[in-house]
């Protein structure tokens, strides 16, 4: 019997997934059996004004609407410091924790001292008369006064969050407990650490503990300004882990929301990837405003060391790397009088020099200038643009260096593409993995027109770029499961010092928890899937290696199997340390089908539309413009030529060829190669 609040599994009407960038804000409608897609200009001063402008027809039509939203009102708030005021609590004695930090550098070897920024200033960290051991022994019981006292001093300093992060409080949280249950009752919102980071590392909690306070007032009037705008609606939330929460549930873990659109992304890549018959790919989204990279070699990559702008977030999130490298990114002149590219972006206001606002050169209007744009295809011909607006800021542009506009548009076309093989390269390539057995799959709006040549340089054989790449992340916020993650600090020796029952122990009081809130999110437990991790190390060392763990399996061997691939050397003689003991808990939705195509004649000429001048390599080439909608399955062209669609254009270089498969995604691959599975 399904809960009341099972929606997910319920058939609704219309499924909407969102997802809001720093340019356009983009829609897939997914009503009786077929999908409709949008994209319309975000609204960064309040991004449920183009969420509301989008989906208002359809909220007269239906009162059924099952909407995913993913967001970066999180990460756009931490990045730009619009969260808070804020307090942290914490042990007496231990106020300096986030002052302190760890002894890592960006620049290892830089003589100068890094400068960082935080949350709160060192007199709203206030020390409260607590201990508990690392075995979890309360040493000093909080008394219920010096609370009470810490609640008067906070509305003195006018709070809106309150961070808890007690030493040890990973061992026994009794004491962050106590705080949480009087501050809550006096109105404040509460982030506890042992609640959201049960683990131990004293200062990673506490940054962990203190941003997700840092973002509670955020991101609780933006989803209530939202909920009272889409009423009658069942909404919820994508996280960065690859799963959607509900709005409470994001509301007092704001900081899970964080790079919740480029998860959708991936989570999509993989679905379509898989059913177009790959399994391993590069992801790459390029966007408006940044590029996110990722790599799927079988499933989905997750990573527990994270950083978002200087704080280090360790929760488990999708592996993406993301480089201010967009459609947006202006190009100018540095000090050294050398072409840039990025990271600051033109955003959707003024947006480029072609959308006719501003005169500020970036990447679409290089792209346009060599003729890799259709000025009167641009967003479905639905969007007036202004290709003299990008020529004009390219040649001032130009002029600082004495390069010809198509020279200068051509420079900012490769550095951008520089500046994204870089991101793949971190993600791949400097960690041992040989990308020429992948795949590069391609989307988001801009990435169709540069996937080519960062494959070309990377030594990527084939390109996909698949149906509705432009709003692809969309789809993937409707694929995705609502998933939950849990863990706790055990720090014991693996072996015969820590038996299968102790483990099992450890792990069902974890199983029980995730059960518990996945029934509040809404999932009876015939949908609820749950899958085991162990964090394990060789005694001795700091950091340590997810594995996944079944009952009696010999998880020392995946250890040490693991160890060899990531560092090319292990120890298999040597101790084994378990330090944390996790769980994935995932609540199974209702996917959408992707559905074959009819297959077509070879030729794609009914899709035809015209040629244009495309400039590539130094040569004008008239080359043909082709109308994706049109396209089947079994189509084939051959560059240089464009395809335009709604959403995205892709451009096929000199040196590739296209061809269409059975779910209409786009294969690009070089002339002289043959096209095989991966």
């Amino acid at each position: 019997m399904l809960h009341k609040h099972n929606l997910p599994l319920m058939r609704t009407q219309i499924r909407i997934g969102i997802d809001t960038g720093g340019t356009f804000t983009d829609f897939l409608i997914y009503s009786d059996g077929k999908i409709h897609i949008k994209k319309i200009p975000s609204t960064p001063k309040d991004p449920s004004d183009a969420i509301l402008k989008g989906v208002s027809g359809y909220l007269k039509k239906t009162d059924s609407i099952h909407i995913i939203h993913g967001t970066t009102v999180a990460t756009n708030s931490l990045l730009e410091r619009t969260g808070g005021p804020i307090v942290l609590l914490t042990t007496r004695g231990f106020e300096d924790v986030l002052f302190i930090g760890r002894q890592t550098r960006n620049s290892l070897y830089s003589l100068k001292g890094e400068k960082r920024t935080p949350l709160l200033p060192r007199s709203r960290c206030i020390g409260l008369n607590e201990r508990t051991s690392s075995s979890g022994e309360i040493l000093v019981n909080i008394s219920e006064e010096e609370i009470r006292k810490a609640v008067k001093k906070l509305k003195t300093i006018k709070a809106k969050a309150v961070a808890v992060s007690f030493i040890n409080s990973y061992a026994n949280a009794e004491n962050e407990k106590k705080v949480h249950r009087v501050f809550e009752k006096a109105g404040y919102p509460v982030s506890r650490s042992s609640d959201i980071l049960p683990e131990y590392r004293e200062y990673e909690r506490t940054v962990v503990a203190t941003v997700n306070a840092y973002l509670m007032p955020v991101i609780s009037q933006y989803l209530s300004n939202l909920g009272k705008k889409l009423k009658n609606v069942y909404l919820r939330i994508m996280q960065s882990n690859e799963g959607h929460i509900s709005t409470e549930t994001a509301k007092k873990e704001p900081i899970r929301t964080a790079l919740s659109g480029p998860a959708g992304g991936v989570v999509a890549a993989y679905y379509v990837g898989k059913t177009a018959g790959y399994n391993k790919m590069v992801t790459f989204d390029m966007g408006g405003t940044s590029s996110d990279v990722s790599l799927i070699d079988g499933k989905i990559q997750r990573t527990n060391e994270n950083k978002i702008g200087e704080f280090p977030v360790r929760l488990p999130i999708i592996d993406i790397n993301t480089v201010g490298a967009g459609g947006g990114s202006i190009a100018y002149i540095d000090k050294g009088g050398s072409l840039r590219v990025g990271p600051r972006s033109s955003g959707a206001d003024p947006g480029p020099a072609c959308y006719g606002k501003g005169n500020l050169p970036t990447v679409t209007d290089a792209n346009l200038v060599l003729g890799r744009l259709s000025a009167e295809h641009f967003l479905g011909g639905h969007m007036k643009i202004f290709p003299e607006r990008s020529f004009d800021s390219i040649k001032k542009l130009g002029d600082k260096i004495n390069k010809s506009v198509l020279e200068t548009a051509s420079g900012i076309i490769k550095i951008a593409n520089a500046n994204m093989s870089k991101a793949i390269r971190v993600i791949s390539i400097e960690r041992g993995i040989d990308v020429r057995n992948f795949v590069l799959f391609s989307f988001g709006g801009a990435g169709g027109m540069h996937a080519a040549e960062i494959a070309l340089g990377l030594h990527i054989p084939t390109v996909l770029i698949p149906k509705n790449a432009g709003v692809l992340s969309s789809l993937g916020l409707l694929l995705a499961d609502s998933t939950r993650d849990y863990s706790k600090s055990v720090l014991k020796p693996a072996g015969p010092l820590s038996s299968d029952r102790a483990i099992e122990k450890e792990f069902a009081k974890l199983e029980e928890k995730a059960i518990t809130d996945m029934h509040k999110e809404g999932f009876s437990r015939e949908n609820i899937k749950l899958k085991r991790f162990l964090d394990l190390r060789y005694l001795g060392q700091s950091y340590e290696i997810t594995i996944p763990y079944k009952k009696n399996s010999n998880y020392f061997n995946e250890f040490n199997k693991s160890h060899e691939r990531l560092y090319s050397y292990s120890h298999p003689g040597r101790s084994v340390e378990i330090v944390n003991v996790r769980i994935k808990a995932d609540g199974k939705t209702r996917k959408i089908k992707l559905k074959k195509a009819i297959r077509g004649k070879p030729g794609p000429e009914k899709s035809f539309i015209k040629k244009q001048n495309i400039y590539y390599k130094g040569i004008y080439n008239a080359s043909p413009v082709y109308e994706r909608s049109l396209l089947e399955p079994g189509n084939k062209m051959y560059g240089p030529a464009l395809i335009v669609d709604y959403e995205s254009t892709t451009f096929i270089p000199a040196e590739y060829k296209a061809e269409i498969d059975a779910y209409l995604n786009i294969i690009l691959s070089r002339k002289e190669e043959r096209h095989g599975s991966i």
